[in-house]
Parts: structure tokens; C-alpha cells; sequence
């Protein structure tokens, strides 16, 4: 378990990073430190499907389980919002609907926000379907 800020943080952006190795959306990681005594970070994004859902918690605790196992886990079962307790880090992976629907971003507005955006992706917008035809 992360013992300091410094640390959580690193944990925060570690877990954000494997997410976007399984193609999460919206990956954001908010720092919630100075408005709740709860944690000191969110990492939260989503999938498209329960199986991408799935892929990203999967891939987070495995990989993290070096370090650390998540004290809690949430929803795993039905796979609409899986929660990963880490102490000063919680993860929430949504299934897109869900996501939109409880907008945890809103009610933690006042939350400083990083958005991690993969970069290998296309600028704008577009996904080819063949290259270099």
C-alpha cells in the first residue's frame, strides 16, 4: 500500500497506463486528496463491452500484483462497474453506459482531472480500416 502521496500518485498513473493498454476510453485519473479524507486518487474509465471490462480489471491486478493486491473488489461479477480498492487508489472500471450514467466526474468536480490520451491513436477522430492500400 502506498504510504504517501508521492506514491499513490505513481500508483494512480500506473494504473492508468495499463488501462490504455487495453484500449480503456476516457481514461482519467483524479486527484481527490485535498476534497476527501477517503483516497487521494480515482482512476477511472470504461469498455465498450463486459469483456473489455473484464480485460482492463484483469490486466490492472495482475500487473499490480508486483507491487500490491487491491484490499477490495467490486462488481466483478456483472461486470458494469468493477471497483479496485487499493487504499489511497480506487479504480473504477465502467461498461459505457453505466459510466455515463452515474458520472462520477460531475460529483467529483471540484477534482483536480488528468486525462491520459493515447497517443498512437488517430488526431482526428478517424479509424483506418486499411493502411498503406
Amino acid at each position: 500500500m502506498p504510504d504517501n502521496y508521492s506514491d499513490s500518485k505513481k500508483l494512480a498513473a500506473e494504473i492508468g497506463e495499463l488501462a490504455m493498454q487495453k484500449k480503456a476510453n476516457r481514461v482519467k485519473i483524479l486527484d481527490v486528496h485535498k476534497i476527501t479524507s477517503m483516497t487521494d486518487f480515482f482512476v477511472i474509465c470504461s469498455g465498450s463491452s463486459d469483456i473489455q471490462v473484464k480485460a482492463i480489471t484483469d490486466h490492472i491486478v495482475d500487473e499490480i500484483a508486483e507491487v500490491e493486491r487491491p484490499f477490495n473488489k467490486e462488481g466483478y461479477d456483472t461486470r458494469e462497474w468493477i471497483l479496485l480498492d487499493y487504499i489511497n487508489v480506487v479504480v473504477h472500471v465502467f461498461h459505457e453506459a453505466s459510466r455515463d450514467y452515474y458520472d462520477l466526474e460531475r460529483l467529483w468536480i471540484d477534482a483536480k482531472v488528468t486525462e491520459l490520451v493515447d497517443e498512437s491513436a488517430p488526431s482526428d477522430g478517424s479509424t483506418p480500416l486499411f493502411d498503406n492500400l
